[in-house]
């Protein structure tokens, strides 16, 4: 099979999508670790069907709960249609974390000892295309004068490292809060969630780099949204949770 961008063949496809690329909506969704697919080239990783179906090869229920989201809020979305074990977009190229040899309690072994040649591959075939591809959006969007306020979804998991996690929501932001601030207050007024800012993971880990490279640095107001897992098992609490989640980013709008 001819390769199409370096590492990814016809077969594999686009690694970006856009979905309401002309939605009328201020809000720009993005969804980093929408899937847990991987490109052919790479085989399994050297992991189990286990490992391969667990959080660390994507955000469960995160890409189904940023739909229905786009969909209420008449939102372009854009996401990743490979899995951050080959390349996290949610982090620079120069971080260890871009393409992890472990992650939780799984060793990687396709990532181990990575030349610098494969990191480049890998770089230029996922995550240039995919913030490219943001930067030509948000720039047509600018272009045709067009508020925009970014956000993006994941999910985290209920147990980490044999450690309960209580929180069920994450409003997450780096330097620029305006956006978080105004949604953690709804979140408050409506007690539906146990909602907590910078949890459970916060700029020091190194999660804000999308906010950083597209909200951050074009002056617009953006937030990450971390949702428990266990909470959006299915069509119906995805649906549910994307409600809720798109008025309290409506709120933040109209406040």
């Amino acid at each position: 099979m001819l390769a199409q961008q370096g590492i990814l063949t016809e077969a594999d496809g686009d690694c970006v999508a856009v979905e309401r690329p002309d939605g009328k909506g201020s809000f720009f969704i993005i969804c980093e670790h929408a899937s847990r697919r991987l490109p052919e080239f790479f085989g399994d990783l050297g992991l189990t069907s286990e490992a391969l179906s667990s959080h660390i090869a994507w955000d469960p229920g995160a890409l189904s709960v940023a739909r229905h989201i786009s969909a209420n809020l008449d939102s372009t979305l854009v996401y990743q249609r490979f899995s951050r074990l080959i390349y996290d977009c949610n982090r620079p190229p120069e971080s260890p974390a871009a393409m992890p040899e472990t992650s939780e309690i799984y060793a990687i072994p396709g990532n181990r000892d990575l030349k610098d040649t494969e990191r480049r591959e890998r770089t230029e075939a996922l995550y240039t295309p995919f913030h490219d591809r943001i930067r030509a959006l948000l720039a047509d969007r600018s272009a045709r004068g067009q508020a925009t306020m970014i956000v993006t979804i994941h999910s985290f998991t209920p147990v980490y490292l044999g450690k309960s996690r209580a929180v069920e929501l994450g409003i997450l932001h780096d330097e620029d809060s305006r956006l978080a601030d105004r949604m953690l207050s709804a979140a408050t007024k409506a007690a539906v969630y146990r909602t907590e800012r910078n949890e459970p993971y916060g700029p020091k880990d190194g999660v804000t780099h999308t906010l950083k490279l597209h909200g951050i640095a074009n002056g617009l107001h953006n937030v990450m949204i971390e949702v428990r897992n266990d909470l959006i098992v299915d069509e119906v609490s995805q649906r549910v949770m994307a409600d809720y989640l798109s008025g309290l980013i409506q709120q933040s709008l109209d406040a």
